[in-house]
């Protein structure tokens, strides 16, 4: 029975062990890194990877690792619209207080 909700890998569809994925020991060690929670060094070792000639396996891998750890464009349209907010709140406070 999985724990916490976990749901246990399905026979031969299920995630692959650590050492048998696919790509060379860079980009595995570089996924490994991420799922550590190294975000910013996963991607300076994909871009470093891509920098070089890997293969196109390598290259695939690398440029999914890149995908998956790009910020998402909405978080940027939210920091601007707290920027603003704040803004307006300052802007309030120092006209009802001056």
């Amino acid at each position: 029975m999985a724990k916490g909700g976990q749901t246990p890998p399905e026979p031969g569809g299920g995630p692959q062990a650590p050492g048998t994925l696919p790509g060379s020991e860079d980009v595995r060690a570089a996924w490994a890194r991420k799922d550590a929670g190294d975000v910013a060094g996963a991607r300076r070792d994909a871009q470093r990877i891509l920098a070089g000639s890997p293969s196109p396996e390598d290259r695939e891998r690398a440029e999914d690792l890149l995908r998956a750890t790009e910020t998402p464009r909405a978080l940027y349209g939210y920091a601007l619209l707290g920027a603003v907010i704040l803004a307006v709140l300052l802007g309030l406070a120092l006209t009802r207080y001056s």
